[in-house]
């Protein structure tokens, strides 16, 4: 049997590669063909890679609420990134 990468960290993930993952991880556990130990690793990996989406989205809504209406239209005030 090929030795199998180890996954990369969950910082690095995009959001959306964050996210293919996770829907993976779930599919995987709903199925119940993992042992135990391999479950639990699977749920753990899944808790990480739900926390950063989590992060990912509160960042996008806070740049997203940097927007403000003004009188004229819509001005941006800068976001730190």
């Amino acid at each position: 049997m090929p030795a199998t990468a180890p996954p990369r960290p969950v910082a690095e993930l995009s959001f959306e590669d964050a996210m293919a993952e996770l829907e993976q991880i779930v599919r995987a556990l709903e199925e119940g063909r993992q042992t135990l130990d391999e479950a639990l690793a699977a749920y753990e990996r899944g808790t990480a890679l739900r926390q950063h989406c989590e992060a990912r989205l509160a960042e996008v809504e806070a740049r997203i609420n940097a927007i403000v209406t003004t009188e004229n239209g819509l001005a941006t005030r800068p976001v730190a990134p």
